[in-house]
Formats: structure tokens, C-alpha cells, sequence
């Protein structure tokens, strides 16, 4: 098998290569950084004798997305799996004038993600077989700002593509993790130190979580049963009551 994973150089982009590196899987890491891509790729290839190639890019400049899009699609070296891992953090105001931050993010965690799923589907329906998984988050069923907004569209269009690709062999399955130790809340500059200690959660055990319901072929994988247990509880509540916490979430890391 041979994976793709954007953003695979930290966060759980980095446990996603790890974890598939370990399992065997050839992988393809796309992210800006070179130097970076390169190290992560000589090390697992060492740990785990996989072949690990890399493709440097942007995924919001217009040629980089469409050379991982052309790599995504390609027959003769064929993606069984795409991970759509690149992200950030976005700590802005709706009411910033200055959008080119939240533009970017719609670039990187929207349209890519709307691009390159596009392209694995039609070449794994061709091919009978396949899987894709985009990382949204927990936040989607809350409303913290422009984040919640992002990782909410991802999901519903997750859900939506595998509505579209059911019965052709090709699975789409979108996490919605919860807080998870990686560099993500850091780069974002957002504090953290309101958040509980017993609310977080390791990568690995959650990129794990999440491989797993892929390959069952969920749709949704939450990992964690507690985050299970409050994503039902903001179904449940009144939209009053989850405005009311999501103003508060925002208020702890401001």
C-alpha cells in the first residue's frame, strides 16, 4: 500500500507516517518545509525500510496543489491512501479586517482538501478500491470562530463525498479528534493552560483510532469515548447552551 499524507512532517500528519511507515506502507509526505520532509523521510525509511518519497509544497499556491493533485490521480504509481492532515490553528477575530490569514487557511484546509479528495476519488473508483481520511475536528459542532467554521465544512463534505463514492469500493472517513498533544496549539499561539489535563490525548493512539475506523470503513472516527460522550452531548443540547460554551472555550485561550 502507499499513502499520501499532507502535512505529514509534524502533528498528526507525523504520527499518520509513523504509523503507517510501520505497518509497511510506502508513503508520499507533502509540506512545505524540504529540509524537514527529507529528515522525516530518511528516518523512517531507515526504522522501517518503506520507500518514502517527498513532494515539497504549498498546498495554497495554485501549482503546488496541482502537482500533489496530478501525484494523487497518477495510474502508474497509484494512492490507496490520501490523508488530509496539513492544518493550523487559526486565533483571528470573524471581524479582523485583515482576512489574508483566514483566506489562507480556507486555501490550505478547504479548497486542498476539496481538490485532493477530489482527485483520489475518481482514481480510486476507477480503480474499485481506496481510501481517503480528512482531519476536521471536534470543533466542528461547536462555534469557535473561523476554526469551527473550516473544520465544519470538512466534515460535512466528508460526509457528503462518502455519500457520492459509496458502493465503489472507495471509503471516506473524516476524524474529529479532540485536543491532542502535537505542536498545533503552539504554532497557533493559543494557551492552553485553561484546558484540563484529563481532556488531552497522544498521537499515536488517536492516528491509531482513526486507521482503525478507516479500514472498518466508518464514515466518523472520534477517538476517545469521552470525546464520543461531548460530541453527543452538543448534539443534544440546545444550540443556546452550545453557543454559550463555545464562548466560553474562546474566552479561556484569548
Amino acid at each position: 500500500m502507499r499513502a499520501l499524507i499532507t502535512g505529514g512532517t509534524s502533528g498528526l500528519g507525523a504520527a499518520f507516517a509513523r504509523a503507517l511507515a510501520a505497518q509497511g506502507s510506502d508513503l508520499v509526505l507533502v509540506a512545505r518545509d524540504e529540509e524537514r520532509l527529507h529528515a522525516v523521510a530518511g528516518e523512517l525509511a531507515a526504522a522501517h525500510g518503506v520507500t518514502v518519497d517527498v513532494l515539497p509544497a504549498d498546498l495554497s499556491v495554485a501549482a503546488d496543489l496541482a502537482r500533489v493533485a496530478e501525484r494523487v490521480e497518477s495510474a502508474d504509481d497509484p494512492i490507496d491512501l490520501l490523508v488530509n492532515s496539513a492544518g493550523f490553528g487559526v486565533h483571528r477575530k470573524l471581524l479582523d479586517p485583515d482576512v489574508a490569514g483566514r483566506r489562507y487557511a480556507i486555501d490550505v484546509m478547504c479548497y486542498a482538501v476539496l481538490v485532493l479528495s477530489g482527485a483520489a476519488g475518481r482514481a480510486m473508483r476507477a480503480r474499485g478500491h481506496g481510501r481517503i481520511i480528512n482531519i476536521s475536528s471536534i470543533a466542528s459542532w461547536t462555534l469557535q470562530g473561523h476554526y469551527s467554521a473550516i473544520k465544519g465544512w470538512v466534515r460535512t463534505y466528508s460526509e457528503c463525498l462518502a455519500n457520492e463514492l459509496r458502493g465503489t469500493g472507495v471509503t471516506v472517513t473524516v476524524a474529529c479528534p479532540g485536543w491532542v498533544h502535537t505542536e498545533f496549539h503552539e504554532r497557533a499561539h493559543i494557551r492552553t493552560s485553561a484546558i484540563p489535563a484529563w481532556v488531552w490525548q497522544d498521537a499515536d493512539p488517536v492516528v491509531a483510532t482513526i486507521l482503525d475506523d478507516a479500514a472498518k470503513g466508518r464514515i466518523v472516527s472520534i477517538p476517545g469515548w469521552g470525546w464520543k460522550a461531548i460530541r453527543i452531548g452538543l448534539k443534544l443540547a440546545p444550540t443556546s447552551a452550545v453557543r454559550a460554551v463555545s464562548r466560553a472555550l474562546v474566552r479561556s485561550r484569548d
